[in-house]
């Protein structure tokens, strides 16, 4: 079965400037094997050349189309709630240049949208003005509502904050774009060209990546890398398909990752998506074809595998995945 990943950055690939040990070999993985993947982001500061940048000075090269954040999600959501629209900012160079290249201007007077993101150069006075622009009839659009975000040196407010504020003293909710919200789930996944059953999420945060995927019907995979503990899940009445030490934990040579991430339920996917399947197997058929004809020039790790390996070897190879990992966790 084709599947395809949407992976959170901060405490899934990296921590600080630091890569995540076997981060490098699972994305080297998808890539190699045509597998495709997302990186997605909360963070509407940097474009998304800025973060690919970022991740392949650190050792993984990718391209801008692996970067998708949630300053593209509130743009695009913008144009299509309302072509050629304005916008008063409170944020930074991600999210200005997300928002003109489609096609939105920013302004300081009478704007239809008040969009917050993440800003180091916030001011009382912007705030004072933003209120009064909603007062007066714009609407408050926040990037995402995440509490704080960590830094190099700590832990800083972050866009929900800023956004609660605006909200208390206007007295109105703002309209939330980023994760958890279904508008950038959804379009990620579209941006993969990918269904329902096909979609995969990583991540380390149960309010955002987890919750997010089950609410889409998405598998989901919590990585106990970041933000999350094992003690901490008792308190969600929702729960990840799977739990890792780490994502390097997902690279197996022997298996494909999807052959470790329990099994999608293909009911659960729409007409629309259903007919994305059928095209995407044509186009699996058409690359497994042509694999074959390459495949004496190949290395053996970028040969296809089966479809399915035997239940008795997943389970197996499992086993002794799951035991090394206990290992590991009882040495350190």
């Amino acid at each position: 079965m084709r599947s395809g990943f949407l992976i959170d950055m901060d405490g899934v690939i990296y921590r600080g400037q630091e890569l995540i040990p076997g981060a490098d070999k699972f994305i080297g993985y998808l890539q190699r094997n045509d597998i495709p993947f997302l990186f997605l982001t909360n963070n509407s500061q940097r474009t998304r050349r800025d973060v690919a940048t970022k991740v392949s000075r650190m050792g993984i090269a990718i391209e801008e189309r692996h970067v998708f954040t949630c300053a593209m999600a509130t743009a695009r959501f913008l144009a299509e709630q309302k072509p050629g629209g304005t916008a008063y900012v409170i944020g930074e160079g991600g999210l200005l240049h997300a928002l003109h290249h489609n096609g939105y201007s920013i302004v300081d007077k009478s704007p239809d949208y008040v969009v917050v993101g993440e800003g180091r150069t916030l001011t009382f006075e912007m705030l004072e003005t933003a209120v009064r622009m909603i007062l007066d009839g714009a609407k408050l659009i926040a990037t995402n509502l995440d509490p704080n975000c960590p830094t190099q040196h700590g832990t800083r407010p972050g866009c929900g904050a800023i956004v609660a504020l605006l909200e208390t003293a206007a007295g109105v909710k703002a309209f939330s774009v980023g994760k958890p919200s279904p508008v950038m789930m959804r379009a990620a996944r579209k941006e993969l060209g990918l269904a329902t059953s096909e979609t995969i999420i990583i991540g380390d945060t149960m309010e955002t990546d987890i919750l997010g995927g089950v609410q889409m019907g998405y598998r989901t995979v919590l990585v106990l890398s970041g933000g999350t503990r094992q003690e901490d899940l008792v308190k969600y009445a929702f729960r990840p398909d799977m739990i890792v030490p780490s994502i390097g934990e997902l690279f197996q040579p022997y298996l494909r990752p999807n052959d470790l991430v329990p099994r999608a339920n293909r009911d659960d996917d729409t007409p629309l998506d259903i007919a994305e399947w059928a095209r995407a197997s044509e186009r699996e058929a058409e690359r497994a074809a042509k694999d074959a004809s390459l495949a004496p020039q190949r290395s053996p790790d970028q040969l296809p595998l089966p479809e399915r390996l035997p239940e008795q070897l997943v389970e197996k190879l499992i086993r002794k995945s799951t035991s090394r990992s206990q290992s590991k966790q009882t040495a350190g």
